[in-house]
Order: C-alpha cells, then sequence, then structure tokens
C-alpha cells in the first residue's frame, strides 16, 4: 500500500509508517473510523449511569463456533440481546423497556478463541406505556444467575433448531456429535452447565462510557503497544493474567502460531459485530432516545460539540486516534520528509510440486 517516514523537526527521531490498508482486523487502520463513531456515540447517551454486562459460552461453544462462525455468532447476539430484554420487561425486576449496546469479542488475552458479548446498558428504561423512566436500583441492574439461566435455554434452543434445519457443521473432533443421538447427548450436558453471565461495577458517569466505548469497542484481537519483540521467528507480548490477580505477563509463541491465533477472529466478510437493542434499535432509536430525554428532563445534545466540552472529549477521541508524538524529546509535530509509493503492479507467484524449474 505504499508508506512514508516521520521525522522530528527537533531531533534525529525517524519513523517508518505504512499506508492504511482499511482492513478493520488491522490494529491500525480503524483509529479514524473508529474516533468518527465515538464522536457520533456521544448523542447517544444518556445523563443516567451505565452499567457492563458480559455473556460467556462453555468452551465446547466456543468450539462449535469457530467452525460455523457467521451463524454461531450471530445466535450469540440475538440470544443475550433477547435475554436482557426479555428479563428487563418483567414486572418481577425492572418491567421496563430497555436499550443498549452489544459488542462481540471472540478472544481472550492470550489470543485464544474466547466468543462473548459485552453490553453497556443504562440504569433504567421506558416503562411499559411510556409515561415514565424508571430508574434501577443503585448498583444493582439485573439477577445475574437468571440472566444466565434464560441465555442458556434461549441459546441452546436455537442451537437445536439450526441442528434440525441441516445449518450445523461438525469436523475434527465436533464430528462425533453429527449423529442425532449424539448431538442430544452433547446438547444435554451443556444443559447441566453453568453458564457465566456477570454484570462489572457501573459506569459513574456518560463521560466513563466515552472512554470505554474509545478503548473496547474497536479493539482487535491484539493491539500494537502489547508486542514487544521479534526474534528470528519467536514473537513475545505482553498479556494479563485474569486468572492469577491480573498481572501483567509475557508470552513466547513460534510465528506461525502467533499468525493462526490472531486469524481465528477474523471474522466473516460483512458480518457487524456492534448492533442496537430495544429503545436503541435503528428503527426507531432516534424518536425514542428523545423521549427518554423528556422524560429525564435532559436537554438534547448538539451535533457539534461545545468549545467548553471538546477539551474534556478529546482525551477519549485520542485512546482511538492517538497524535503523532516524538518519543525522544516529546514534540507533538511530525514532519513527513519521504514518500514510498504504492507498487502500480503486483505478482501473484505460484508454486506447483510439478514445477521444476
Amino acid at each position: 500500500m505504499g508508506g512514508h517516514v516521520h521525522a522530528c523537526p527537533q531531533c534525529d527521531y525517524r519513523r517508518q509508517a505504512y499506508n492504511s490498508c482499511r482492513n478493520r482486523h488491522c490494529p491500525k487502520c480503524h483509529a479514524a473510523g473508529s474516533a468518527e463513531w465515538l464522536n457520533q456515540q456521544r448523542a447517544q447517551l444518556l445523563p443516567v449511569g451505565y452499567f457492563h454486562v458480559v455473556f460467556t459460552v462453555p468452551p465446547a461453544i466456543g468450539e462449535l463456533a469457530w467452525q460455523n462462525k457467521r451463524l454461531l455468532y450471530n445466535l450469540l447476539l440475538s440470544a443475550s440481546a433477547d435475554t436482557l430484554r426479555e428479563i428487563a420487561a418483567d414486572p418481577k425486576h425492572l418491567g421496563a423497556e430497555i436499550g443498549f449496546l452489544t459488542v462481540l469479542h471472540t478472544w481472550g488475552q492470550n489470543l485464544l478463541h474466547h466468543p462473548h458479548v459485552h453490553c453497556v446498558v443504562p440504569a433504567g428504561g421506558l416503562s411499559p406505556n411510556h409515561t415514565r423512566w424508571i430508574t434501577c436500583p443503585e448498583n444493582f441492574f439485573l439477577p445475574v444467575r437468571v440472566l444466565s439461566r434464560v441465555f442458556r435455554g434461549k441459546f441452546l434452543q436455537q442451537v437445536r433448531e439450526a441442528y434440525h434445519r441441516g445449518d450445523l457443521s461438525f469436523h475434527g473432533n465436533l464430528a462425533q456429535h453429527q449423529t442425532p443421538s449424539a448431538f442430544r447427548q452433547w446438547l444435554a450436558k451443556l444443559y447441566t452447565i453453568d453458564w457465566v453471565v456477570y454484570a462489572k461495577p457501573p459506569f459513574g458517569s456518560p463521560d466513563q462510557v466515552l472512554k470505554y466505548l474509545a478503548r473496547y469497542t474497536h479493539r482487535v484481537a491484539i493491539s500494537n503497544d502489547r508486542l514487544v519483540s521479534m526474534h528470528g521467528d519467536q514473537i513475545r507480548f505482553r498479556w494479563k493474567d485474569y486468572a492469577r490477580g491480573q498481572n501483567w505477563r509475557t508470552m513466547t509463541l513460534q510465528a506461525t502460531e502467533f499468525i493462526r491465533r490472531f486469524l481465528l477472529h477474523v471474522l466473516p466478510r460483512g458480518f457487524v459485530r456492534i448492533r442496537y437493542s430495544g429503545f436503541m434499535a435503528n428503527c426507531h432509536r432516534e424518536a425514542k432516545l428523545n423521549l427518554c430525554r423528556r422524560l429525564l428532563n435532559a436537554a438534547s445534545p448538539a451535533n457539534e460539540l461545545p468549545c467548553a466540552e471538546r477539551s474534556r472529549f478529546e482525551p477519549y477521541l485520542d485512546e482511538v486516534k492517538p497524535k503523532p508524538c516524538c518519543p525522544h524529546c516529546g514534540c507533538t509535530v511530525l514532519l513527513i520528509v519521504e514518500t514510498h509509493p504504492r507498487p502500480t503492479k503486483y505478482k501473484l507467484l505460484r508454486s506447483t510440486p510439478f514445477d521444476t524449474s
């Protein structure tokens, strides 16, 4: 794609940079689009607290999802959204229509396949007749054990229906579950496992939601700042060990294994991994958000950032669109002193077992 060289005007620092490949899985090329998306999200935030709910699946489902990415990822997103809406609408719990953002992640810190869904949910919702705003109890959203069991039931029911339609593929170790009797036994075991759904501490303000969105929603499997070194075919990177005190550790992998783990998280073409549900669904989002603001006696945010708020918002944009800076002297202006044009022709090299040249 070509590239250019940045140079610091105050010292001898020079840095090679490459032009964007525009692929959403690239750790570098999604920054500008993420910043623009984040700016749009500001207009959709309500002046209430926000909860962070995470839906996870057992390893057996993760293996099946890797072989049926588009189908299982869609089921994961739809089952988690249906669960939140159903339990929140129950008068025994919140009794309200909620709206929320869901984000699919498929990785753990060690880059292994670990599909799960993150949900950012306002602390409350619209009453059934849309005449008042119902607020959640302080520091409590919905019971996670109820969410876990309903989510498990909805997801496995959809998996069963997909199997009967013939939409599921079974390869490798999963081939043993392909027959109807083996599939029923495999599914029955999954009903006996406790599926983990947990709610993180609520965000304290819309500003904290922006900070979360800036750092988390547009992430890819690994960011550049976690890469430590590459010697020969050994790649070393940092990862956070949540099982042992959330300490940062380093891991070294063969280059081929590192690439394999990274490619596990490439999504199917056209797959949408950020979705909106409830009163934030695309079909009626603007009208219902305006209704929520009226019930909360909150003013509608302006399309453009006021000058007084611009400095407060810019640090969150910097999370996804960092400004160039010299690491030696701290100069915030880097000049382009050399460019490398994109090649005009690409040669495809092919070889066959019978090629003797």
